[in-house]
């Protein structure tokens, strides 16, 4: 049996982990990291993953081919597991339910690890109170070309806002171009007031920072850094901190001290760098728990910004319409057509069908402004998919090429969207 094959035991908080084919390589371009490189990565930071990790509901995003692999979403926990796993189970929007892992210790860690969980998703809810979060998550998302410095200086911006409204944000670094500032709350508001309340932020930020900051949900009406107040929807998860992110240097998504920002790189914190670190200036999150605080002053200025006429901003697509939501239409609809020109749950697939639809139509493609071609990842039932579309705007009429099929035309989410509709259409029709 090769060493890529074989079956090594760990002892983990008093339990023996099985890792399987920990041999397998798991980084292999840049960087050179086997499986069980990853898994001793995240116990030798366990008190750091597990605060923002335990007793949450967890999504399990798996990398089974390591980071260079697809990776699909898991909502269900495994049938097959130890019996000292817990799990926990959560309603979605969609009417469904799943019964998910709930990480209690370093074994279960590892557990999930061994999975091929490189990173960690969890749900912003303790397992007492499923329908009530514990945490406001500012996600700041910068856009194509966005420098690391505007997205830092928003990030001390979104500081001093949070101070004014007496709450405390903990940031880290996402582990890939933004940063993430995870607030602790009291768990007495819904996901809709709490949605409502990283609306406002969002929308408070980008007065204050009209150049660097927005709020805008829509991507062509986007600049700068986005402050996704959408990740606090229900069903949504970001990666937590020390999560590993699978580009090709191996970076973490790491705990900083508000001293740390002005001058950190997200390059500077990888799984050989943060290990140290850890162990040198502990987790700088470590009491974070220690004083939730309320939502009443982000809330009392949401209901300012209703009665000036600012009412809701769009909800993710899978969301039933909302009251007083906004029009769910971009706004480049009623502008101009928008078109698509890829679907591939292959990346590369994608952007490559992109440069022959430019070659095809190359009168069109030299007047396309940078945030003309809107690249979504998608996020499909239980992986991601990326979808190309182009704002044709900038594009006199008469030189607008003509509607084509997408190339290529791979929509993992067509037939189950299609069932859907059918089922909507007749409720006789058979389950899916």
């Amino acid at each position: 049996m090769s060493k890529q094959d074989a079956v090594e035991l760990l002892p983990v908080a008093g339990r023996e982990i099985r890792i399987t084919h920990p041999g397998k390589p798991y980084f292999s371009k840049q960087v050179q990291l086997t499986k069980l490189d990853v898994v001793r990565y995240y116990l030798s930071v366990a008190p750091g993953a597990l605060n923002g990790i335990r007793d949450r509901p967890i999504v399990l995003k798996r990398f089974v081919d390591g980071a260079e692999g697809e990776a699909f979403y898991q909502k269900r926990a495994p049938t097959e597991r130890p019996e000292w796993i817990r799990t926990v189970t959560l309603a979605f929007p969609s009417g469904r339910t799943a019964e998910e892992v709930v990480v209690d210790d370093a074994a279960g860690l590892a557990w999930i690890v061994n999975l091929g969980c490189l990173e960690l998703h969890p749900h912003a809810v303790r397992t007492a109170r499923l329908e009530y979060p514990d945490e406001l998550r500012v996600d700041l998302d910068p856009g194509p070309g966005v420098p690391w410095g505007d997205v830092r200086t928003v990030a001390l911006e979104v500081k001093a806002f949070l101070e004014e409204v007496k709450l405390v944000g903990w940031p880290k670094t996402s582990g890939s171009r933004g940063m993430h500032i995870n607030v602790r709350i009291e768990p007495k508001w819904d996901f809709i007031q709490v949605r409502r309340a990283a609306l406002t932020l969002a929308r408070a930020i980008e007065r204050r920072l009209p150049s660097l900051a927005s709020s805008k949900w829509w991507k062509e009406e986007r600049h700068g850094v986005f402050l996704d107040y959408n990740q606090n929807a229900k069903d949504r998860t970001t990666c937590s901190a020390y999560s590993i992110r699978p580009l090709p240097d191996a970076r973490v998504s790491a705990p900083l001290d508000w001293s740390e920002v002005p001058d950190c790189d997200p390059a500077d914190f990888t799984v050989f760098t943060v290990p140290a670190r850890f162990h040198s200036i502990g987790d700088p999150h470590s009491t974070m728990d220690s004083a939730p605080g309320s939502l009443d002053a982000l809330l009392e200025l949401a209901a300012k910004d209703e009665a000036d006429g600012l009412g809701d901003a769009p909800w993710p697509a899978q969301f039933r319409k909302m009251a007083g939501e906004a029009p769910r239409v971009a706004p480049s609809r009623a502008k101009a057509p928008l078109i698509v020109v890829a679907n591939s749950p292959d990346r590369a697939a994608a952007l490559a069908g992109l440069e022959r639809w430019k070659n095809r139509h190359p009168q069109a493609a030299a007047l396309l402004a940078a945030n003309d071609i809107l690249t979504d990842s998608m996020r499909g039932r239980s992986s991601t998919w990326t979808r190309i579309r182009i704002n044709l705007r900038h594009v006199p009429e008469n030189l607008r090429p003509a509607s084509e099929p997408p190339d290529p035309d791979d929509d993992p989410t067509r037939e189950w969207r299609t069932l859907s509709a059918r089922r909507k259409k007749s409720p006789s029709a058979p389950a899916e």
